[in-house]
């Protein structure tokens, strides 16, 4: 079972290819940090460590909701659109390309890419049964809160997650997980960007793929 303790002590989650190839091919968002644009935030340590609670309880119980497949990843959607800016991340992840996007497409594009990611990474949630989570410190970089967490497998060494959390949006959200220094947000930009090249430019081609993507 995925528990909450508060403990300084952090360090990476999973190691070495396996744990990028989890990332690209599964929560993955790879090579900068993004930086929210924005007035000072009233977001603080408390409330950044606070969402970060929650999230990771409430992934542990659809975890171990016993839930597979669909019913699972509808789960995790769910959890995505409730603690994750996915407005914010879903335009970060088409880059460029969002500036010429419509209002329509963008929002057709939002809500594909949150069933896609829910599918990539409801697949791999399951391997973290029995694994533990530890909430340590929160600081400030910027416009937003960067929670510091560490994950314990069994078996494995401890690793570092770091959950980029803002209140930009008018809630307390995060915008962004960095695991061992794989950036999420920009792995998947990557992903999305070389899914759009292959289709030759095509956002609502790649909008329709989206869609049983993941």
């Amino acid at each position: 079972m995925l528990t909450l303790t508060s403990n300084s002590n952090e360090r990476g989650l999973r190691r070495g290819v396996g744990r990028r190839a989890f990332l690209r091919g599964g929560v993955a968002l790879a090579a900068t940090v993004v930086a929210l644009p924005g007035a000072a935030s009233a977001l603080n340590d408390t409330q950044a460590r606070a969402l970060i609670g929650k999230a990771v309880d409430d992934v542990n119980s659809a975890i171990d909701s016993g839930k597979t497949g669909p019913e699972l990843y509808a789960l995790f959607e769910n959890l995505f659109v409730k603690y994750a800016d996915v407005p914010t991340i879903a335009r970060s992840a088409l880059g460029v390309a969002s500036r010429s996007a419509s209002p329509a497409q963008m929002a057709a594009f939002t809500t594909a890419f949150r069933g896609y990611i829910s599918r990539k990474y409801g697949k791999r949630f399951r391997e973290f049964i029995g694994a533990r989570f530890e909430v340590a410190e929160a600081r400030q970089v910027k416009t937003f809160y960067e929670v510091r967490t560490v994950a314990y497998l069994r078996g494995q060494s401890p690793f570092e997650v770091l959950w980029q959390v803002s209140d930009k949006s008018g809630k307390d959200l995060f915008f962004n997980i960095i695991i061992e220094g794989v950036n999420m947000l920009a792995a998947e930009r990557t992903e999305i960007g070389a899914m759009l090249d292959a289709r030759r430019g095509d956002l609502d081609a790649l909008i329709a793929d989206l869609k049983t993507a993941g």
